[in-house]
């Protein structure tokens, strides 16, 4: 999260009033958001990370079903125009971040900087590739069997319909995903320099701006068009300049000014690696303008206070995309989140009547 005295503008509409954004380089290019919330998140405390991008309540729940998230509904729209459909991207392993399929089941995040930068302009083994595709088809001729098999049993002892549909459901994404790697096989990978930092010093702060650096470097190759990145860091002191500490026990300042300085830091840091990195979009010429004005970037956190694990007012920019941005706006009344989602894919022409939580409030929150 970020601590929200310190990141909302203290004058409505005026970024320079923003501790943490004043110093944004691109501000007539971005809008920041008051007044959204998750409904059904009031007791989920850090669980409430896992609908960030999906807005189903009570992830807390023992009988939690996630469902898919916002970014895998726009890789379902143009995936298939890409090497990589989409990158989930993650600070540190963890087994998840923060994209999750049509089944509501998590998608491994790829955390390790060199070798998601080898996964997207390293030299592939070409051979290798090849004999992993024939073991897959393999499986898939297995799975197909398996499924021949429980169609057949459920003709004589009654139909077992949810395991057939996910058996189905799975072969057919196994058979596109197959399909789209033998189609971008013997296309040549971008030729990328290696522009990574080596900072031992400041290992987080190192791996935020790497991070950074590769999702830029996917986009103006146009490897991918979908990307997300979690920055969740429980475990463990992390270092920047100014700050060593936990950021999760920092996080739990109960309003100590001793912490808050130290947090602050962290947040600092953070927001000048995301200035850097949309200053580096918008300095990319793509047709009419620039690659941050065709590339959609959504920064927020699951969190309005980090200190008291409550779920209201999140802290949410979105900037770039080519929209009118107003720089701060603030709705009347709280809105949920999903509608601001909703909103989104409507932009990318996906015509969906709700997402998540959203409600039947239709009024845009971004400028036209």
């Amino acid at each position: 999260g970020f601590y929200k005295p310190y990141f909302f503008p203290k004058n409505r509409g005026d970024l320079s009033s923003s501790d943490y954004l004043k110093d944004i380089a691109t501000r007539d290019k971005l809008t920041v958001f008051e007044n959204l919330y998750h409904p059904g998140m009031n007791t989920s405390n850090h669980d409430s990370e896992k609908s960030f991008l999906t807005g189903v309540p009570k992830p807390e729940a023992p009988n939690f079903t996630n469902s898919i998230s916002l970014d895998q509904v726009l890789a379902s729209k143009m995936g298939s125009d890409t090497r990589f459909p989409f990158l989930p991207l993650s600070i540190y392993d963890r087994g998840w971040g923060c994209s999750w399929n049509d089944r509501g089941v998590a998608i491994p995040p790829l955390h390790d900087v060199d070798r998601i930068y080898n996964k997207l302009f390293g030299e592939e083994d070409l051979s290798a590739k090849r004999k992993q595709i024939t073991k897959d088809q393999n499986v898939i001729a297995c799975l197909r069997r398996d499924l021949k098999h429980m169609e057949t049993r459920s003709v004589s002892e009654g139909p077992d319909v949810s395991k057939i549909e996910t058996y189905r459901n799975v072969i057919a994404e196994l058979e596109k995903q197959i399909s789209h790697e033998s189609f971008w096989l013997d296309t040549a990978k971008p030729e990328v320099p290696d522009t990574l930092s080596n900072d031992p010093e400041f290992a987080f702060s190192t791996k935020i701006e790497n991070l950074l650096e590769l999702c830029k470097l996917a986009f103006q190759t146009d490897s991918t068009r979908v990307i997300t990145l979690s920055l969740d860091w429980i475990y463990g002191a992390i270092k920047v300049p100014g700050a060593t500490g936990g950021w999760h026990s920092l996080s739990h300042h109960g309003g100590r000014q001793n912490q808050l300085e130290q947090l602050s830091r962290i947040e600092r840091d953070i927001v000048k690696h995301l200035n850097h990195f949309l200053t580096d979009l918008d300095s990319i010429p793509e047709g009419n303008g620039t690659l941050l004005d065709h590339t959609t970037v959504v920064i927020g956190s699951n969190f309005g206070d980090a200190s008291n694990h409550t779920c209201s007012n999140l802290p949410t920019i979105v900037a770039g995309g080519g929209y009118r941005h107003q720089v701060h706006t603030v709705p009347e009344k709280p809105t949920p989140l999903c509608n601001l989602w909703l909103e989104l894919l409507h932009r990318h022409n996906i015509d969906l009547g709700q997402f998540g939580s959203s409600d039947d409030d239709p009024r845009l929150l971004l400028g036209s």
